[in-house]
């Protein structure tokens, strides 16, 4: 007969927040709890995202890593603290411990889903023609820069039939400046092969309306562009909520 200890050591972990137990004995979750999941799965299932609002949606996440917990008192939190489902998903990692009840295995969870979202969105354009699919393209610039909360610059590069052959972050900055080479740029498209580009950067303060420097940044690599043969199709920034296109606006 195994010893107790050899036995509880022979179950097997679940990887939660909460402390590390064997597996739960049938009815140890609350029935009050399990069917409230049952609902909630239930009506996701039937309905799809649209069923539900915010803080249910980011219930269904937390089920996983909070598997013995009542998962709406955390998803209200982090709603309180970070506004929607969209921010909450992409707060950094360190922001998200700050809460109470949080801990790696919530984080991770929610990493994985704004990963998943961010591939979901870019297959959408990689290797797509961009004009005929414009709208995709900045769906897929909001869902991977609106949230950040430093700036980032982002090429898009395409070939001479403005298929999207790659999409490269060429910088990381501040919460309100980027450092960006026009010489660089180019460089870098001279060596894809590719024939035009799209500059695509985010403004964390969420007002996607150009600086002094943004304009000149853009200047600066259309000059570039044009000694080397290459075409600059736009500039856009990327706010909280909208986008802003230096071709739409004249400043191209």
């Amino acid at each position: 007969m195994p010893t107790p200890r050899a036995f509880h050591e022979s179950l097997p972990l679940f990887v939660t927040d909460e402390a590390p137990v064997a597996a739960l004995a049938p009815g140890r979750l609350p029935s009050y709890i399990a069917d409230h999941r049952a609902r909630l799965r239930a009506r996701f299932m039937s309905g799809g995202a649209a069923a539900l609002p915010d803080y249910e949606l980011l219930e269904l996440v937390l089920f996983r890593a909070l598997p013995r917990k009542d998962t709406k008192p955390l998803a209200r939190a982090l709603l309180d603290r970070f506004g929607d489902f969209n921010r909450v998903v992409s707060a950094p990692p360190e922001q998200l411990g700050e809460v109470h009840g949080v801990g790696e295995a919530v984080i991770c969870d929610l990493k994985v889903i704004e990963a998943a979202a961010h591939r979901m969105a870019r297959s959408r354009v990689l290797q797509r023609h961009v004009i005929s699919s414009w709208d995709a393209v900045l769906d897929y610039c909001h869902t991977t820069m609106a949230h950040r909360e430093t700036e980032q610059f982002r090429v898009l590069f395409l070939d001479r039939k403005n298929i999207l052959i790659a999409d490269e972050e060429q910088a990381r900055g501040t919460v309100d400046h980027v450092p960006v080479y026009p010489r660089e740029v180019a460089k870098r498209a001279l060596e894809l092969n590719a024939s035009a580009l799209i500059l695509v950067h985010n403004h964390p303060s969420g007002d996607p309306t150009p600086s002094e420097a943004d304009i000149g940044m853009t200047n600066q690599i259309r000059a570039a562009c044009d000694a080397l043969g290459l075409t600059l199709h736009d500039h856009l920034i990327v706010g909280k909520s909208r986008e802003l296109s230096f071709r739409a606006e004249g400043l191209l």
